[in-house]
This record gives C-alpha cells, sequence and structure tokens, in this order.
C-alpha cells in the first residue's frame, strides 16, 4: 500500500511554480524525478524537493494541474502541509500575474506587502 498523499492545487504553470520556490528559498530539482517515500517507494515528479530525512516532496503533473506528492508521515519543513501550500500558491499567483501583465504590456509601476502578507501591485501600460 502506498504511502504517498497527493493534494490537489490550482497551479498549472511550471515555470511559475519554480519562480515561487526559488522565492522560498527551497531548494528543488527540475524533473522528471523520483520523489523518495516509505520503503523505497518512488513517485515520478517534475519538481522534487529533497529533505534532509531521505523522503522527498514533489510537484506532479495529473493532466490539469500540478499536485503536492508526499509521504505527510515524513514531512520534515519549516511549515506545515497546509503554511507550505500557502505560501507557494502566494508566490506562485504573483509570478502567474507578473507573467501575464507583462505579456499584455503591463508594467508594475508599484508593489507593496501588506501586513496580512497580501502584495498590492500597480500595473499600468502606456500607450505610444
Amino acid at each position: 500500500m502506498s504511502h504517498f498523499s497527493q493534494i490537489k492545487t490550482q497551479i498549472r504553470n511550471l515555470t511559475s511554480l519554480q519562480a515561487a520556490l526559488t522565492d522560498l528559498g527551497i531548494d528543488w530539482k527540475a524533473g522528471p524525478e523520483q520523489v523518495r517515500g516509505y520503503q523505497g517507494q518512488t513517485r515520478n515528479a517534475e519538481v522534487a524537493i529533497e529533505q534532509e530525512n531521505g523522503y522527498d516532496i514533489g510537484f506532479s503533473w495529473n493532466g490539469s494541474e500540478y499536485e503536492l506528492v508526499a509521504d505527510l508521515q515524513f514531512w520534515q519543513q519549516a511549515w506545515s502541509v497546509d503554511r507550505f501550500l500557502q505560501k507557494v500558491t502566494q508566490r506562485y499567483a504573483f509570478h502567474t500575474v507578473m507573467s501575464e501583465t507583462a505579456k499584455q504590456g503591463f508594467q508594475v509601476t508599484e508593489q507593496e506587502q501588506n501586513q496580512d502578507g497580501s502584495i498590492r501591485l500597480v500595473v499600468q501600460r502606456w500607450r505610444g
């Protein structure tokens, strides 16, 4: 029986996911990589995060989104699973917004980190 848990996310863009992990200071490897779990079990992932205990965390494409894949019994991160996903998702959203606005010709003119952790962006597009 597999010990791996798969947790759904709203993450669909690999580049934004990787940028989010980098922002958070998380060392990751681009896949395909094997994520290691209980008793030598493995899962394929497009992004792998090695933990010191020898059990990995990964993000694996399920056909519509990247889901978090890990043996939660061996979770060894600074944050709980929920908090980890909140932080990754927030940075992911930031990079997705930045990428999409740039594609549409907008530039960020103002960026503010609020007390509650939210980020306020002001974007502007110049017409020539």
